[in-house]
């Protein structure tokens, strides 16, 4: 039995679109070109709560004390988190972690490596080290079938993303993760990022939108300039999310896909699919009813509106996928959008994901009596047609 199979008797297979790899403190300089490794930012904590060097590294060196080992690996469901969680750094003890999961697969992200190279105007930097990642991620995943590696692919310069992306690509990565904050110069949308999305669809690989990965977390610093006591963020720390920061987690994305859907970029590329991870997904009816109301709107004056075929909120539909928060009510999400829209995820070994997220969806889907199709659709369906399997 697993963690898995205990909250689920009808037999889903549970494919999990969010989980991590809490990095190594050389982990990505493992991986790097000397040009790069010599760039590269140490790896950073902030906003990570109690984590610090020293703390990472005695749990990498845990693995040397056979005691507390099996202490953690006799019960990884209901044992610690991040990087005192069994599994969360070394790819050997992950199989066994999955294993106990219960997962039929799981995408599987970085944690920190992307600060030691992202959000930077030095364009070697930035594209050396994504090219680490995306190595050191599907080394990561190689040993076991069911660890999806996803890659991290900037996009500054459209002729480096896109040779960034061949080589992902060629790697075996899994889904691409694309940085969707604010563009320095040209939208996304931009004609010569068409290769780009181009180059996706011919290799049959979805791109994915994850929480950080240069989106912007939180609101303007000034509205923190209160007069009060800060308190601490979600996870503890000194600087990440608190919760008026939590509210703006999705800005930056849903901007960017109202983007890729008013500006004719999904009509473009039908087969394009793109999975929004961990920025929760109680904003997806208005933003399904926003662009019908925008293109009505704005429709006679902005000559791209009018060569959509599809009303665009059909778009999303057709073309993207969404990750509800495990607190929120996604059997009211369903109900209110339909069942294809949307995807389990653990966050496993992160915090955020709760101690038990099939048993808050269940409540939820139970509630609101969703059917069993679409049950199947929330556990396995979606994510799979995403990855295109």
């Amino acid at each position: 039995m697993s963690y898995a199979t205990d909250h689920l008797s009808d037999g889903i297979p549970v494919l999990d679109c969010d989980s991590h790899l809490m990095e190594p403190l050389d982990w990505l300089e493992h991986y790097a070109d000397r040009p790069t490794r010599d760039k590269l930012r140490d790896l950073s904590f902030i906003g990570g709560g109690p984590a610090n060097t020293q703390m990472v590294r005695d749990c990498w060196d845990r693995r040397n004390d056979p005691v507390e080992t099996a202490r953690l690996a006799a019960d990884v469901v209901n044992g610690p988190k991040g990087y005192f969680a069994y599994g969360s750094m070394d790819a050997a003890e992950r199989h066994v972690a999955l294993d106990q999961l219960g997962f039929a697969g799981q995408l599987v992200f970085s944690t920190f490596a992307p600060n030691q190279f992202n959000a930077t105007d030095d364009l070697d930097l930035l594209y050396g080290g994504a090219v680490a990642h995306n190595r050191g991620m599907v080394d990561f995943c190689a040993g076991d079938r069911r660890l999806l590696p996803v890659a991290f692919a900037p996009l500054e310069d459209a002729e480096r993303a896109l040779r960034c992306l061949e080589e992902a690509l060629d790697l075996g990565a899994a889904a691409v993760w694309i940085p969707h904050g604010v563009p320095a110069s040209q939208s996304p949308t931009h004609p010569d990022f068409d290769g780009f999305w181009a180059r996706l669809v011919d290799a049959d690989v979805p791109f994915v939108l994850h929480f950080g990965g240069n989106g912007s977390t939180q609101m303007a610093s000034s509205y923190h300039n209160n007069g009060r006591d800060p308190g601490k963020d979600f996870v503890g720390g000194g600087e990440n999310v608190r919760s008026k920061d939590f509210l703006n987690v999705h800005h930056d994305a849903e901007n960017l896909l109202s983007c890729l859907v008013l500006d004719g970029t999904f009509e473009q590329f039908p087969s394009l699919r793109c999975g929004i991870i961990e920025l929760g997904a109680g904003w997806v009816p208005n933003l399904l009813d926003g662009l019908d109301h925008a293109r009505r709107a704005f429709g006679r004056n902005e000559p791209e509106l009018a060569k959509l075929t599809l009303d665009p909120s059909d778009y999303i539909r057709r073309q993207v996928r969404f990750n509800p928060w495990h607190f929120e009510n996604v059997g009211r999400l369903i109900d209110a959008c339909g069942p294809e829209l949307f995807m389990f995820a653990s966050d496993w070994p992160h915090p955020e994901g709760g101690r038990n997220p099939i048993g808050e969806f269940e409540a939820s889907l139970r509630a609101a009596a969703v059917d069993p199709a679409a049950r199947r659709d929330f556990y396995h369906d979606n994510l799979a047609w995403l990855l295109g399997h």
